[in-house]
């Protein structure tokens, strides 16, 4: 082979080695170009625990497999998310399964797409020394709140009502956030409103409690997943990869969750050296909220009609809505 040649042979090898090298560079970007980016809009910030399903889909790449790129953004509450959604704003949102029923009152036009768990988000907490037992043992009592205007003040309202009690006697404190389980767990309070999460922070700051399920008295809700009924037409191959995405992030933590606490701790490194505080969460969730459903997701009808009763009766909403306006089993118990 003449000296032109093996130069010409070494040009094209180099060219080989250059294209192979830069197509392998290329196919991930590719691939990641191909993503749909969604915006999903969450009712808090999603460093919270109870973010914790939404957060393993996407350190999984169970998003990813369905052909998403998911941005969380917080929003100011679940009603909140509730108009975002059903203005056009986001696509789909996080709330409570009871939001719709605000929402429809008010208008905009979301559903219930999937319910993360067969029991109430929220459940009495209570000091130990305070030997509560019933909500009727509240009466005179000091109970912190987040707010006046959120779903877990509504159930606690609701479970006062079950044993015969009205918000007239309790002397119930709007905390917000952090004071909710601050002035608990600095025995101002008696009892707490509480999710999951403010749980064991107070149980993090020395508090020993004894928890009474909401459901036990007053049937309302875990968390969900609200689109539009605008999405749900126009869109339903988006909302099913939504929904079955996060239900498996809610799944893996139902099968182990010390392993998807590893995980979950990883992808939101702010927890780092709190996993056992993460696993206490993730372990409390399991046993009073996401268990117990006959298909991961789907919305108890019934449910959600005694719901609205309260919220009617209660003067929360003015009158009820058709039920099939306030949610759809369509994603949860498709294939």
């Amino acid at each position: 082979m003449t000296v032109k040649a093996l130069i010409n042979a070494g040009t094209l090898r180099r060219t080989a080695l250059a294209l192979l090298a830069t197509s392998a560079f290329m196919l991930p970007l590719a691939a990641q170009a191909q993503l749909q980016k969604i915006t999903y809009l969450l009712p808090a910030p999603g460093t919270l625990p109870a973010f914790g399903p939404w957060m393993l889909a996407q350190a999984k790449g169970y998003y990813a497999a369905e052909g998403l790129e998911v941005e969380f953004v917080a929003g100011r509450g679940g009603v909140d998310v509730a108009k975002q959604v059903g203005a056009g704003n986001a696509v789909i949102g996080g709330a409570i399964g009871d939001t719709p029923i605000i929402a429809r009152a008010q208008g905009i036009p979301v559903k219930a797409v999937a319910v993360l768990g067969s029991g109430s988000l929220m459940a009495l907490v209570s000091h130990k020394d305070e030997k509560i037992e019933s909500p009727r043992e509240l009466r005179g009592k000091t109970v912190t709140v987040i707010s006046y205007t959120d779903t877990t003040y509504y159930a606690l309202l609701g479970m006062l009502s079950k044993v015969g009690l009205t918000k007239n006697d309790v002397n119930i404190q709007a905390a917000g956030p952090a004071g909710v389980w601050q002035q608990f767990a600095g025995k101002k309070a008696a009892a707490m409103a509480a999710v999951p999460d403010w749980t064991v922070s107070a149980l993090d700051a020395g508090a020993q409690v004894d928890i009474l399920p909401a459901d036990i008295y007053f049937k309302s809700m875990a968390q969900a997943i609200l689109a539009s009924d605008e999405t749900i037409q126009k869109n339903p191959q988006l909302v099913q990869k939504l929904v079955r995405a996060t239900l498996r992030g809610m799944k893996d933590i139902m099968a182990d969750p010390k392993a998807a606490t590893a995980v979950y701790v990883k992808h939101v490194p702010v927890h780092t050296g709190k996993e056992a505080s993460i696993l206490k969460a993730f372990e409390l969730y399991n046993k009073y909220v996401y268990a117990g459903q006959k298909a991961p997701g789907q919305m108890d009808e019934a449910r959600l009609g005694e719901l609205q009763k309260f919220y009617v009766g209660n003067g929360v909403v003015a009158k009820e809505a058709p039920l099939k306006d306030l949610y759809t089993n369509q994603f949860v118990m498709a294939k």
